[in-house]
C-alpha cells in the first residue's frame, strides 16, 4: 500500500510539470462537462428547423449562426459532442477490451497460441483502416451503434501488442514465478498479479485512441456514412457546410475547431500520461 501510495504521488508530481498535458486534461474534463450537460446549457433543440432563418451568420440570437434548414449550429455543436465522444469511447472501450483479451493470451501461454493470434494481427494490419472501415459500413447499415462497433473491431490490433509486450515481460518477474511455484491457477496469475500491472501503457493508447476514434467518426459522417441526419455530429455538420462553404463559412470553421480542440486535448493528455508513467522518461526531463 506505501508502495502504491509513492508511485501515485510521483504520478501526479511529474504530470503536473507538464503544462500541455495539463491543459489537455483540464479541456478534456470540461468537453465532457459540456457532453453531459447539452441538453441544459443548448440555446435551442438542434433539430428544431425555421425556413425564416436559413444560413445567418453568426449573431447575438444565434451566436454561431445557423445552417441551411434553420437550425441553430451552436446546439447542434454541443448535442454532436455527446455524440462524436460516445463513440470515442465505447470504440476504444471494445478495441481495447479485445486487445487485452488477445495480447494477454498470446503473451502468456506462448508457442502456438502466440503465433496464431499475432499472425492474425499481422494480417489485420495489412488492411489500411479506413479504407476497411468504407467497406464494412457499405454492407451495413450505417448508425451511431454501427460505426462504435466497426471502429472498434477494426482497431484492437495496437492494444494486443502492447499487452503481449508486457505480459511477455511480466510472466518472467520474481513475483509470477512465486505464485507459479504457490500452485495458483493460470487465470488467476493472469488477472491478479500480471494483468494489473500491464495497463499503463494500455491506459495511454485507451487516451490516445479516444482521439483517433473521434476524428474517424468525423471523416466518416462527412462522408456519409457515419451517423445520420437528423442526428448532429461534429462530422455531418462539416458535411452540411460543404455544399454551402462560399457563403456560410461559420458551418465549416465551428465543427472543424471543435474536431481540432478535443483530438488536440485528448493527444497532449496521452502523451503527458505516456511521460508521468514511464520511468525512463521521467528521469530524461
Amino acid at each position: 500500500m506505501a508502495e502504491f501510495q509513492i508511485g501515485r504521488s510521483l504520478f501526479w508530481r511529474h504530470f503536473r510539470r507538464n503544462r500541455l498535458a495539463v491543459a489537455g486534461g483540464v479541456v478534456v474534463l470540461v468537453l465532457g462537462a459540456i457532453a453531459l450537460l447539452a441538453p441544459q446549457i443548448a440555446p435551442y433543440d438542434p433539430a428544431a428547423y425555421d425556413v425564416k432563418q436559413i444560413l445567418l451568420s453568426p449573431s447575438w440570437e444565434h451566436p454561431l449562426g445557423t445552417d441551411q434548414l434553420g437550425r441553430d449550429v451552436l446546439a447542434r455543436l454541443l448535442y454532436g459532442s455527446r455524440v462524436s465522444l460516445a463513440v470515442g469511447f465505447v470504440a476504444v472501450g471494445i478495441a481495447t477490451a479485445i486487445g487485452i483479451l488477445l495480447g494477454s493470451l498470446a503473451g502468456f501461454h506462448g508457442g502456438w497460441v502466440d503465433a496464431f493470434i499475432m499472425r492474425f494481427v499481422d494480417l489485420m494490419l495489412t488492411f489500411p483502416r479506413f479504407f476497411l472501415l468504407l467497406t464494412v459500413l457499405a454492407f451495413l447499415q450505417p448508425s451511431i451503434w454501427t460505426i462504435m462497433v466497426v471502429i472498434g473491431v477494426t482497431g484492437w490490433m495496437g492494444v494486443a501488442r502492447l499487452v503481449r509486450a508486457e505480459f511477455l515481460s511480466l510472466k518472467e518477474r520474481e513475483f509470477v514465478k512465486s505464485a507459479q511455484a504457490l500452485g495458483a491457477p493460470n487465470r488467476r496469475i493472469m488477472l491478479r498479479h500480471i494483468l494489473p500491472n500491464s495497463l499503463a501503457p494500455v491506459l495511454v493508447s485507451a487516451t490516445l485512441g479516444v482521439a483517433g476514434a473521434v476524428l474517424t467518426e468525423s471523416g466518416l459522417s462527412f462522408l456519409g456514412l457515419g451517423v445520420q441526419p437528423p442526428t448532429p455530429s461534429w462530422g455531418n455538420i462539416l458535411n452540411d457546410g460543404k455544399a454551402n462553404i462560399e457563403i456560410a463559412w461559420w458551418l465549416s470553421l465551428f465543427p472543424g475547431v471543435a474536431i481540432l480542440i478535443t483530438v488536440l486535448s485528448y493527444n497532449l493528455l496521452g502523451e503527458g500520461l505516456r511521460d508521468a508513467l514511464d520511468p525512463r522518461l521521467r528521469g530524461s526531463r
